[in-house]
C-alpha cells in the first residue's frame, strides 16, 4: 500500500496527487497481525499498488517503520549507487524531484533497453498508456489485470522513455530488485 499524504478535500473527494515528499509503500498489516485502517481523513489516503515493483516505478521507497528490513534493503542499494546513506527525508527529496517536475507533472527520462535493470518500467512506444516491466530479458505488459506474457525480439539498443524515477534505476542496477523485495 502506498501512502502520500492525505489527499482529501474537506468534502472527501480526492483532491491532489500528493501532499508530501515522503511517498512511501507501507504494509497492509500492523506489526502485530492487525490489518490497518484505511483512507483515515486528515492522515492518509491509501493507494494500492500490484507489487513491489510497480511501487518503485511510482516513485514510492518501503516505509522505515511497518517495513524496516525492506527500508534498510533500499538504504544498503542507495549506498551502493551513490555511496552514502542518508536519512530518509534527504532520500525523499531527492526522489521527489526525480519523480515530479516543476509542473507537477510525472519526470521521465530515455534510455536504451540494455541498460536497464529489471524491474524498471518503460513506456510502451507504440501503445500511448500502455507500460512494460523490464524483466529477464523481456518486457512485459503492464494492467490492474496482471502482467502480459513477454516480449523478447525487442533490439536492446533501442531507446525506451523510462517511468521508474532515475535515482530508483541507479539502486536497481547497483542491487537485483530481489534485494530489495522483502
Amino acid at each position: 500500500m502506498g501512502n502520500r499524504g492525505d489527499l482529501h478535500a474537506p468534502d472527501g473527494t480526492v483532491c491532489r496527487p500528493w501532499k508530501l515528499k515522503r511517498w512511501i509503500s507501507c504494509t497492509l498489516h500492523s506489526p502485530a497481525g492487525h490489518r490497518v485502517a484505511f483512507d483515515t481523513a486528515g492522515n492518509y489516503t491509501p493507494l494500492f499498488f500490484a507489487d513491489e515493483t510497480t511501487a518503485l516505478a511510482a516513485g514510492h521507497r518501503p516505509c522505515a517503520s511497518c517495513r524496516r528490513p525492506a527500508y534498510d534493503a533500499f538504504r544498503e542499494g542507495w549506498q551502493a549507487a551513490f555511496g552514502d546513506k542518508p536519512p530518509a527525508v534527504e532520500i525523499d527529496g531527492t526522489l521527489h524531484q526525480a519523480r515530479i517536475d516543476a509542473r507537477g507533472h510525472k519526470r521521465t527520462f530515455v534510455a536504451s533497453l540494455g541498460e536497464l535493470p529489471d524491474g524498471v518500467f518503460v513506456a510502451g512506444e507504440r501503445s500511448p498508456g500502455v507500460a512494460f516491466l523490464v524483466q529477464a530479458g523481456g518486457l512485459y505488459s503492464w494492467s490492474h489485470a496482471g502482467y502480459g506474457k513477454p516480449i523478447y525480439d525487442v533490439p536492446r539498443n533501442r531507446p525506451a522513455r523510462v517511468l521508474t524515477p532515475a535515482p530508483i534505476v541507479a539502486i536497481l542496477k547497483a542491487r537485483p530488485i530481489e534485494t530489495l523485495i522483502l
